[in-house]
């Protein structure tokens, strides 16, 4: 098994090369950089007309910059290199780490990544909590108790959630939550008035500012963990060795707990691991709505803004999060059956 791990971390670096070649080659051939940006802004403060077309190539003739200045901006972005020789110099600065600049906003991207971490962690981390908390306690429930009314009733709930998604439960909780009835905040994780408080006072506001995007994060994740943990432990309740460890007499209670949860949660441990970028890198629809300026906000406004730096940043820290969740993953399946034998 010591074997098998070595191997896929010694995986991580070729699959972390393509991702990244890949997505920085791309970024080159998108139209609307930092150059078009430039271009479009001297169009628009010389009173042009298609000013607002950041998509332009820069190699059009009505050009309000100069090549000269066209060439000196190829050279402070790093376009006036080959493509690997650029993605090298790339890399090479990451393994330093140092992330780049932000085309859009001139911060170092690391800092602004930083900044943002902690945030997408907070509802992260609750939310996974909450996630297996709930879900497992509520599969369980439900598979002891199928087809009775708690079943029946828990599952219309559970599907409802899952129907909708997060961030248009998010909109109708601030109209009636928050617009209508005053009880919540419109939106942000805190108040303005924030440092002014007391510890307890603070505490209190983050936890008001909390509720409602909290729920907006979980509702959708309920349904997969909920039934994915019913139906397995359903399967391994209908397994010949439980219905022997029955007939011989083991209380229903004990055959549920000492047999069948163990091998039930095999397939919630192979989510485990995967969850780690999710935590991270968070939703940016929910971001939006509730304006938490997240590490999902942040990706999705470096995406449309073109800001390939932060693009770039962002994808490094979240690739190299799902790959070793993978190796997690396989980690807690081994720790939840000793009978997997990786090899």
């Amino acid at each position: 098994m010591t074997v098998y791990f070595i191997r896929r971390l010694l995986l991580i670096l070729p699959t972390f090369f393509g991702i990244t070649i890949m997505v920085f080659t791309i970024t080159r051939f998108v139209p609307g950089g930092p150059i078009e940006r430039m271009i479009a802004s001297a169009r628009q403060m010389q009173g042009m007309e298609g000013g607002s077309a950041a998509g332009s190539s820069y190699e059009d003739q009505d050009q309000p910059l100069s090549e000269e200045q066209i060439e000196e901006l190829k050279k402070y972005y790093g376009f006036d290199k080959p493509l690997l020789v650029s993605y090298f110099f790339w890399l090479g600065k990451v393994l330093k780490g140092d992330l780049g600049v932000s085309t859009r906003y001139y911060d170092p991207v690391w800092t602004m990544i930083r900044e943002r971490v902690p945030i997408s962690l907070y509802f992260g981390i609750i939310s996974i909590i909450l996630v297996y908390g709930v879900c497992i306690p509520l599969g369980i429930a439900k598979a002891v108790k199928h087809k009775s009314c708690f079943d029946n009733i828990s599952s219309i709930i559970v599907f409802i959630g899952y129907a909708v998604p997060g961030w248009v439960v998010g909109v109708l909780m601030l109209v009636f939550f928050s617009s209508h009835w005053e009880l919540f905040p419109l939106g942000g994780l805190v108040s303005e008035n924030f440092e002014d408080f007391n510890f307890v006072g603070k505490l209190t506001d983050i936890i008001w500012h909390t509720i409602l995007p909290l729920i907006s994060y979980v509702v959708g994740s309920f349904t997969v963990m909920t039934f994915l943990m019913k139906n397995t432990l359903m399967d391994n309740l209908s397994a010949d060795y439980v219905r022997t460890a029955i007939a011989k007499g083991l209380p229903f209670k004990k055959a549920v707990f000492r047999h069948a949860l163990r091998n039930s949660l095999i397939p919630i441990a192979t989510h485990f691991g995967n969850n780690i970028s999710v935590i991270l890198m968070g939703s940016f629809l929910i971001e939006k709505v509730f304006n938490i300026n997240g590490m999902g906000l942040l990706g999705y406004e470096s995406v449309i803004d073109r800001d390939y730096p932060v693009v770039m940043g962002i994808l490094v820290i979240s690739s190299l999060l799902f790959m070793i969740g993978n190796i997690l993953s396989d980690i807690c399946v081994a720790i939840v059956d000793p009978r997997v034998q990786f090899k």
